[in-house]
This record gives C-alpha cells, structure tokens and sequence, in this order.
C-alpha cells in the first residue's frame, strides 16, 4: 500500500514522501495515528505535485544542515566543572551542558540530538556525536577542565 507520510517515521521514511508499506502497518499504525494517508488513484496526482514541493524544500534544509555539519565538526568547546584531585567530576557532563556550550559558539541544537558513547565523568578531551540527520552525524569535541 502507498502511503503519503505526514510526519517522519524512523526507518521508514521522512514527511512528504510516498512509501510502500504494508496494508497492516498502515491500517493500524500509520493511518489512525495520523502520520500519513492512503494514496489513492484518486488523490494520486495531488500528492505527487506535493512531494516534489517538499523534495524541493528538503534540498534546501539538506544544503544548510550539511553547512552546519561541516561547522560542528571544526569547533572545540571547553566545559569547566568541579572535579576531585584525582581528575572525577562531581557530576557528569549531560546533554544540556554541551548544547550551552555550543550556543555560545552560534550552533543551536536540542538535546536530544546529543549523543555520548559513554556518560563524561572525568577530565580529558572527548568526542560528541550530534545527530542532525539519519545521514549527518558530526562530531563536536569536547574538552572538559576543573573548574
């Protein structure tokens, strides 16, 4: 079955694309909880004009997030927390910490795009992924400093 998506849909496809799905999956996930439409002969033609409307808009958003990605990928950010004499920090670093960090630097992001290998506990430098995209994942470096 073909379905419009209204919203993006993690691994299946993002808002303003035609998918095929199977008939469950859009009866009962997709459909009632409002995340695309049935493509129909008739409609068929609207939602094609549609796409290429949005395809369009995402070649756009595409060119400015990769700029954004090149410009994550060369900042280095320095934390400064509270730390034992051996090096551990009283608390570990956390997501809102870093998107601070880089609004500081002009780069606004949400915390949910932040994504550590592993939690930040002591001193050192560091390497933080930020997922602007499926595609455009950057590293920011981080570099954390007693305070």
């Amino acid at each position: 079955m073909n379905v419009y998506l209204l919203k993006d849909i993690e691994k299946v496809g993002i808002a303003g694309e035609i998918v095929k799905v199977s008939e469950g999956y859009a009866m009962n996930f997709v459909i009632p909880r409002k995340l695309g439409v049935e493509v129909t002969k008739e409609n068929e033609g609207f939602y094609k004009n549609k796409q290429k409307t949005v395809e369009h808009r995402k070649d756009v958003i595409e060119s400015k997030t990769s700029m954004l990605a090149e410009r994550i990928k060369t900042l280095r950010v320095t934390l400064k927390k509270k730390s034992h004499d051996d090096g551990k920090l009283y608390g570990a670093i956390n997501a809102q910490d870093v998107v601070e960090a880089l609004a500081e630097k002009g780069v606004s992001i949400s915390k949910n795009q932040v994504d550590f290998g592993k939690s930040i506990k002591e001193k050192g430098e560091y390497k933080v992924t930020i997922k602007l995209s499926s595609k455009l994942q950057p590293q920011v470096t981080v570099v954390v400093t007693p305070a």
